[in-house]
């Protein structure tokens, strides 16, 4: 019974995290939520930065970006160390779960195979966060090849602004889904305690992050600006 309530589990983890993307990614196009906002925040950015002679400011800014998303593609290695480490200690891990968790008798195979399943999301994740870095420096290089905007025409500067705020953009998103593949990781980690209390966690998560995305505070701050 155990091993069909794991693997309703999983699809059921699966399906919402690839569901909740989908859904996310396409609601963005035409409904005010964050990645639609700073979309919008994005192209006013490229567009005040060709009207200016010194591009440091904006240089230091994507820097800043590349930093934060460096620490956290840095952390997805320390915890994948973490998760290999303790794939050879599942034994030990097992005891101290039905020593924690008495009503928990869980095989050391089934626990590997779930350090297994977080230790992908993390792969995922740090391939994510590196393509994000990767799309940061494509943005910075644009940034530098940028011409003086005040001698261009009208039309081929928003152009040159709408394609650098899209390169920008991107690497928003690859970071993005990064973070959502740690933020769905942790309630990954109910699973270690039941199937049924991993399933609820994982839709805690996926509401957390959607009024985040839709509803926070930060939202209507943005909106307004």
């Amino acid at each position: 019974m155990a091993g069909w309530l794991d693997l309703i589990a999983i699809l059921w983890f699966l399906v919402i995290w690839v569901g909740y993307t989908l859904y996310a990614k396409r609601r963005a196009k035409t409904v005010s939520c964050l990645s639609f906002e700073l979309r919008r925040k994005r192209n006013d950015w490229m567009q005040q930065m060709l009207s200016r002679d010194n591009k440091m400011a904006d240089v230091g800014l994507i820097s800043t970006l590349e930093r934060n998303v460096s620490f956290f593609a840095s952390s997805t290695l320390l915890v994948l160390a973490g998760l290999l480490t303790a794939l050879a200690s599942a034994d030990k891990i097992s005891l101290v779960l039905r020593n924690i968790l008495p009503w928990s008798s869980q095989a050391e195979v089934s626990l590997q195979l779930k350090l297994l399943c977080i230790a992908l999301m993390y792969v995922f994740a740090f391939f994510q966060f590196t393509w994000s870095l990767r799309q940061y420096g494509f943005g910075g290089v644009l940034i530098g090849a940028a011409p003086d905007g005040r001698s261009m025409e009208e039309s081929d500067r928003k152009a040159y602004a709408l394609r650098a705020a899209k390169v920008i953009d991107q690497a928003g998103h690859s970071f993005n889904y990064g973070l959502r593949a740690m933020y769905f990781s942790l309630a990954a980690l109910a699973w270690f305690i039941d199937p049924v209390f991993f399933m609820a966690a994982t839709v805690v998560v996926m509401l957390i992050m959607k009024h985040r995305e839709f509803h926070s505070k930060v939202l209507h701050a943005l909106r307004e600006c």
